[in-house]
């Protein structure tokens, strides 16, 4: 039984983005995706700082300190690729214009609700940012996170527990041992890591799971990336 990585997790939601989309990344896992989107999908990918166009991450010692997303990190662009300013920008997030925004997150809870940006209510450096705009101005929210936290805490909760990012807005969760949509009923397993069983899975979540009929394998796609 091996969870995926950071990069495993990324790679395997890649491979759920359509054909046509406009899909902003955020900060963190998230931006990996790039590097996995699948060969002759039309995707374009966003970056609130104002891009269009973004490509996978560039080689090492290939970068263009000129070219860097929201979170600061080098980026490469794609040919018709365009840059603009930040209304823009938000004006294509607020507008509802991106089918897809993949966010990282602390919590998610089973009605959608997600927390992202801060642990606590009095946190003096956390900032929400972009993500409160993405989470309600974006098509459809999908995360991607590590199951349980470094003390093996529970991610996937009845409610979350930090301040909200925002409220019934995540459809699917993408981890290092499932997939996982948010239905009106609550967590459906779609996917499950080899060789773990749904009781193991139930017992390292904090909220009830069902589980779909013929659950498939989660696989780690960077194997064929």
């Amino acid at each position: 039984m091996t969870p995926l990585t950071r990069e495993g997790i990324a790679a395997r939601l890649a491979q759920d983005i359509s054909d046509g989309w406009h899909v902003n990344l955020g900060i963190g896992m998230p931006e990996q995706v790039a590097n996995y989107l699948p060969e002759g999908r039309d995707i374009l990918l966003h970056s609130e700082n104002g891009i269009l166009g973004m490509g996978p991450t560039p080689p090492e010692g290939q970068e263009d300190e000129t070219l860097v997303n929201a979170g600061k990190k080098p980026i490469t662009m794609l040919p018709g690729a365009s840059i603009f300013d930040h209304a823009l920008s938000f004006g294509l997030v607020r507008g509802g214009h991106l089918q897809l925004c993949v966010l990282g997150a602390y919590q998610v809870a089973e009605n959608g609700d997600i927390a992202n940006w801060s642990r606590e209510d009095n946190d003096p450096i956390a900032s929400v940012g972009g993500a409160m705009d993405l989470a309600v101005g974006a098509q459809r929210i999908w995360v991607t996170m590590q199951h349980n936290d470094k003390s093996g805490a529970p991610r996937i909760l009845e409610h979350c527990t930090y301040p909200l990012t925002g409220v019934g807005c995540v459809k699917r969760i993408y981890t290092d041992l499932a997939v996982i949509d948010v239905t009106p009923e609550g967590f459906l397993v779609t996917e499950i890591i080899d060789g773990m069983t749904p009781k193991e899975l139930q017992d390292r979540s904090g909220a009830r799971l069902r589980f779909a009929d013929g659950v498939g394998k989660l696989l780690d796609q960077t194997r064929a990336a």
